[in-house]
């Protein structure tokens, strides 16, 4: 299999720096670099993570967001300074070509020299509201399925803007990110399907929701990731 999805328009990475709230830090605010960028299995070179218990590591080593879905949002929320230019969620890929809707869980793609391999679909929180000025934009991410996705690296290598986004390997076409963004938010406890779910190489987070679910049949409490810790009142 050797299928091309789509180019790479953009690439980026970021320093862990204070952000919005008492004692947290962010590398959301991503800029696009130039030329060949080297990707090791913990990610770009040169990019960072301000919380590590929540993002990075060698599931989520690169995040990738359609810049497709860039016009539906400016539609939505204006003309926002931050919308102008890839980098407003934080991505490190940004293309065009493939959305949430043409993406599998578990698919390989070669983009330049490196292999990645599709994890997980990204699950969006508080600090998205804060970069976009909005208390429910983590929440608008969520509904609208627009969430990007992550990859873990499987071969090691460079890439860089306009390199062909080329699928090599699909073990669960079944699967597109798009049916599980559905099942993790909307159809929340439909047992069938979070049962099919478990058949997957889900990463440990993942398959920790969908065991809780099944078991209580109950929705895990979001509030944490969506809304974050309480803002300065100075």
């Amino acid at each position: 299999m050797n299928i091309s999805l789509g180019r790479v328009e953009a690439v980026l990475s970021g320093r862990a720096l204070p952000y919005t709230r008492p004692g947290t830090r962010s590398a959301i605010a991503k800029q696009v670099l130039a030329g060949p960028v080297a990707v090791q299995p913990s990610g770009l070179a040169g990019d960072e993570q301000g919380d590590p218990r929540a993002h990075g590591g060698t599931d989520k080593a690169v995040h990738h967001y359609a810049f497709e879905h860039y016009m539906p949002w400016r539609a939505e929320l204006g003309a926002l300074p931050v919308l102008a230019r890839p980098g407003a969620f934080g991505e490190n890929l940004s293309t065009t070509g493939c959305t949430e809707s043409d993406i599998c869980l578990g698919d390989r793609l070669r983009i330049g020299t490196v292999v990645l391999e599709v994890s997980q679909s990204r699950q969006p929180c508080w600090k998205l509201n804060d970069r976009f000025g909005r208390p429910d934009m983590a929440q608008l991410v969520q509904q609208t399925g627009r969430t990007g996705w992550y990859y873990r690296v499987i071969e090691p290598g460079l890439l860089q803007a306009g390199d062909d986004v080329r699928l090599v390997a699909r073990p669960h076409p079944a699967w597109p990110l798009q049916r599980l963004i559905d099942t993790l938010y909307r159809r929340t406890l439909d047992a069938a399907t979070l049962g099919e779910m478990l058949a997957l190489p889900l990463t440990p987070s993942w398959r920790r929701i969908v065991d809780a679910r099944l078991a209580r049949r109950a929705v895990e409490d979001w509030a944490a990731r969506l809304d974050g810790p309480a803002a300065s009142s100075s």
